[in-house]
């Protein structure tokens, strides 16, 4: 039998029903249709559904990830025999979680692995959501889109890693938390011209070539209603520790998914061109993740430099030069009415 997406999509009554009513093809941003377990647009590119969630990926294109690849190739074998299958419990931590806790958090976060008592969902830095669309883009398991939910938006979390995306929807269905995931790439959305309201990214981008950084900004441009703003987060090359660590690799220029440090000028040049008006905010000092409502989940050496991080984030407010040596900062970009 053959559907359109919206056909599916209308008939659906779960999370990801959202995604499906805006799903084109990611390539040439053609209407999808259904047919078996894949779906597939005009020009014949296919894409595989693999347990109800749409393996959105471009495969003739190098991924930024090698989670990407190995989506790619469940999708192409349709087997999804080999993923773990896990029944979580009411008070369950996601075994995916507690075993990458350090990898998606940061390092301060080490000594959480696999002793998770509970999920660190941090604060989001955005007005109440009203019900608008939000847009993740590299969500992992899921914590701003749970965040976003919980603050009123719409949330639709993409990631590269399939291993990622189902467990961000264990999770989503354990906190009883409506958001919707699938797997697809920030230089290739597979989402309608002017779908979303905010768009939102974290410890992402970083990880990207500049190249494929101003990729995915046109992508997150087309997808954002008129009017609609972008808030990422990428590491300032002038931030203390941003500086150590270039130091500690000889300056040299970034491989694979090592971090790309941008100057707050070139960030600005770059929102600018790719999205609208732009301007810079500090996230924070010495870290390019931790968060200060994880506070009770650190060590105390840890809790110190969140504290001084917070005392200065609050200080640029009186001192705006001091955001130049901050690690982390933010970008809110608008699309123009």
């Amino acid at each position: 039998m053959i559907e359109s997406a919206r056909d599916v999509a209308r008939k659906r009554d779960d999370s990801q029903s959202e995604i499906w009513k805006l799903l084109v093809c990611p390539r040439d941003k053609q209407e999808l249709r259904c047919e078996g377990s894949h779906l597939l647009c005009e020009s014949g590119h296919r894409y595989a559904v693999i347990e109800g969630v749409p393996v959105m990926l471009v495969s003739d294109v190098e991924q930024t990830h090698i989670e990407g690849a190995r989506a790619l190739a469940v999708a192409e074998s349709g087997d999804a025999s080999s993923l773990a299958k896990f029944n979580l419990g009411p008070n369950e931590i996601d075994p995916f979680v507690q075993g990458t806790i350090g990898a998606t958090n940061g390092g301060l976060y080490g000594h959480l692995i696999g002793t998770l008592n509970e999920y660190p969902i941090p604060s989001l830095r955005l007005p109440p959501g009203e019900n608008r669309q939000f847009l993740e883009v590299g969500c992992n398991w899921g914590r701003w889109c749970i965040a976003a939910a919980r603050q009123g938006y719409r949330p639709i979390g993409i990631d590269p890693s399939l291993k990622s995306i189902r467990a961000a929807n264990r999770v989503a269905k354990q906190l009883g938390i409506d958001a919707s995931y699938i797997v697809a790439d920030g230089r290739y959305l597979p989402f309608r011209d002017l779908s979303f309201d905010q768009v939102f990214s974290y410890s992402v981008l970083q990880h990207l070539s500049k190249q494929n950084v101003r990729s995915s900004l046109r992508e997150i441009k087309r997808t954002l209603r008129l009017g609609g703003t972008a808030l990422i987060q990428l590491p300032n090359v002038y931030g203390i520790r941003c500086l150590y660590h270039q130091i500690r690799r000889g300056f040299r220029e970034a491989r694979d998914f090592e971090v790309r440090y941008w100057r707050p000028a070139e960030l600005l040049s770059a929102f600018r061109e790719g999205i609208g008006p732009s301007e810079l905010s500090v996230d924070g000092f010495f870290s390019l993740n931790i968060q200060p409502s994880d506070l009770h989940m650190l060590l105390p050496r840890y809790r110190a430099i969140v504290h001084a991080s917070e005392i200065l984030r609050r200080l640029c407010g009186k001192i705006p030069a001091m955001a130049n040596v901050a690690d982390s900062l933010y970008v809110t970009a608008r699309r123009k009415e």
